[in-house]
């Protein structure tokens, strides 16, 4: 196992079938029909996988995942098959330092190639566009908005599924239905609204504002769709405390804000892999337990 800190940085398990290392998640084939998603504590910004982690962060955001799974599940059925490694093939349990946690077994679908993005607020790119152009993915919006204010409803404004590295291209929701046909494009934007309005409504709930969100999609050899990857975790989502909330300008986030400021603050060139300082990890450490904490209302007694 090959440990920073005790974060899990990469997942070594040399007896499975390893198909790909993303930019958080180690993914293993079990069998025809099943996958595992490890996820690691590997941190990214700005597209670039910094050279060390933040410890505990995979099991946050697995856990935070079947939280959100659970919940949505009268919406669209997910690929989670379990979570709990006791219920997993056998060939699993001598890694269970490794997995315990921050593993799910999930079915084996086709992804659809398209990121669904739900956006509740305007914020980030989708601000950067609107100033330049009145518009979000060339949707046209009324005039005078200001950062961070909220959408009567909200916006669909889905993107391109890019390699690591690569950046996702926003598109307008028509391009999507050239990408997976005309009715999945049309059932994925109206679940993807589904999900993120009753996530939102809870969320709120709790005191978190879920600002925007990206879901992934797959489907069975049925054609029937279902939830994938992760699901409205601060990595995936825009978390902000509503207790803070100011429209007007931006927020302070729960994912990596941390992070971002501080590779801001040394001229970072959004290139180079580098070592974040301790006082960073464990800033941002803090924050995606805080945020595990207000959703699901329980102590990470899993850390």
């Amino acid at each position: 196992m090959i440990e920073n800190h005790m974060a899990l940085i990469e997942s070594i398990c040399p007896d499975l079938n390893l198909i790909a290392r993303g930019k958080v998640r180690d993914l293993y084939r079990i069998d025809e029909n099943s996958l595992l998603f490890v996820a690691t504590d590997r941190i990214s910004a700005y597209d670039v996988i910094l050279k060390n982690g933040i410890p505990g962060k995979g099991k946050i955001l697995t856990q935070i995942s079947v939280f959100w799974f659970k919940y949505l599940k009268d919406i669209v059925p997910n690929h989670l098959i379990t979570c709990d490694l006791n219920d997993m093939p056998e060939v699993l349990q001598k890694y269970k330092d490794q997995l315990e946690h921050r593993c799910m077994l999930v079915k084996n679908l086709k992804v659809l190639q398209v990121e669904a993005i739900v956006r509740g607020y305007i914020t980030g790119s989708a601000w950067s566009e609107y100033k330049q152009k009145g518009s979000i993915c060339d949707i046209p919006l009324p005039e005078g908005l200001q950062e961070s204010q909220s959408f009567e409803t909200p916006l669909y404004t889905p993107s391109t599924k890019a390699e690591i590295g690569q950046h996702d291209q926003n598109i307008h929701p028509s391009k999507a239905s050239e990408i997976i046909g005309e009715n999945f494009a049309h059932d994925i934007a109206k679940i993807s609204i589904q999900l993120y309005t009753k996530a939102r409504d809870y969320a709120f709930k709790k005191g978190i504002i879920i600002a925007d969100t990206k879901f992934e999609f797959g489907i069975d050899s049925n054609k029937i769709i279902y939830l994938a990857d992760e699901v409205l975790t601060p990595d995936s989502s825009r978390f902000w405390l509503s207790s803070k909330y100011e429209i007007g300008r931006s927020q302070d986030s729960f994912d990596k804000q941390y992070v971002r400021d501080y590779l801001t603050s040394i001229g970072f060139d959004k290139k180079t892999s580098i070592a974040l300082p301790d006082y960073i990890i464990q800033k941002t450490r803090e924050k995606y337990i805080e945020a595990y904490k207000l959703l699901t209302g329980d102590e990470p007694d899993f850390l």
